[in-house]
């Protein structure tokens, strides 16, 4: 291939909605240094029309093939068909499955995206724990009317501990941050409220906890952070936001993340389920 000319694709084809494949060509691309190569993923390929337009397409783009069929007769027809147009067709799956096949003196199931099925709760889990993290302290408010709960509160309710929490038993949790006197975004009143939580904390404790996050933090001296006034009036400013919103709230006062979080849990279905 000449200097300079565009690196063909590669196309990765697998019959689920798991890109294990995809992964691992991106994983090898990364010992080229500087090679610039498009990959594009075919997830649900599982019917055998569908294999004839992504073989012409690989064609016309002079593409590599890349696949992890589990299914017998996809593979063996995406082959053949590649074969027959001179597409170079490299089967991730196949020959770990044929070798198997013999030491295990049995022949696979040949179902697509059973590994995901098994193991549907650690995906769910994974996929939680990422989007809550992603969108912790408020951030990508684009993405919140795709998280299962909003938690709302004041700084030390224990938003991220909650909302952590949640995501280990599969709830994609969005966090924001209620700051005094500082107007909540409008996209929050313009998610489902019956997902929507607020966290509200009794003065006395609120000011413990932030004083002694301001002794973890070496701060000396008196600020707003810890001024019993200020705290007082948070708490009251956040309290209005939750009404305004009709948001349910939740007292966490000398309560563990665990208890807080089945709360919120309890609170968001029994919303659901009365104002279905």
């Amino acid at each position: 291939m000449k200097a300079n000319a565009p690196y063909p694709p590669i196309f990765v084809v697998t019959g689920s909605l798991h890109g294990v494949g995809e992964q691992l060509v991106h994983t090898i691309l990364a010992q080229f240094q500087g090679a610039d190569v498009p990959v594009k993923t075919y997830f649900l390929i599982q019917e055998l029309d569908q294999l004839e337009p992504l073989i012409m397409k690989a064609v016309t783009t002079n593409a590599i093939i890349v696949h992890t069929m589990v299914s017998p007769e996809m593979r063996q027809t995406l082959v053949s068909m590649a074969q027959a147009q001179g597409i170079m067709a490299i089967d991730l799956a196949g020959p770990l499955m044929d070798y198997l096949s013999g030491l295990l003196e049995q022949e696979p199931i040949g179902q697509p995206g059973l590994y995901r099925q098994l193991h549907e709760t650690e995906f769910k889990r994974n996929e939680a724990v990422e989007f809550t993290l992603a969108h912790d302290d408020g951030v990508n408010t684009e993405e919140w009317h795709q998280a299962d709960i909003v938690l709302l509160g004041v700084s030390r309710v224990y938003k991220t501990p909650v909302s952590v929490y949640l995501a280990m038993l599969t709830w994609k949790v969005v966090n924001v941050p209620i700051v005094l006197n500082v107007p909540p975004r409008r996209e929050l009143f313009e998610l489902d409220r019956r997902r929507v939580v607020g966290l509200t904390i009794e003065p006395a404790q609120l000011l413990q906890h932030r004083q002694y996050r301001q002794r973890q933090l070496g701060v000396q001296g008196r600020s707003q952070y810890v001024d019993p006034v200020k705290v007082y009036e948070e708490l009251e400013y956040a309290r209005k936001i939750y009404r305004r919103g009709g948001f349910a709230t939740i007292d966490v006062t000398d309560k563990p993340i665990e208890t807080t979080a089945d709360e919120v849990v309890a609170a968001v279905l029994r919303r659901l389920k009365s104002e279905a």
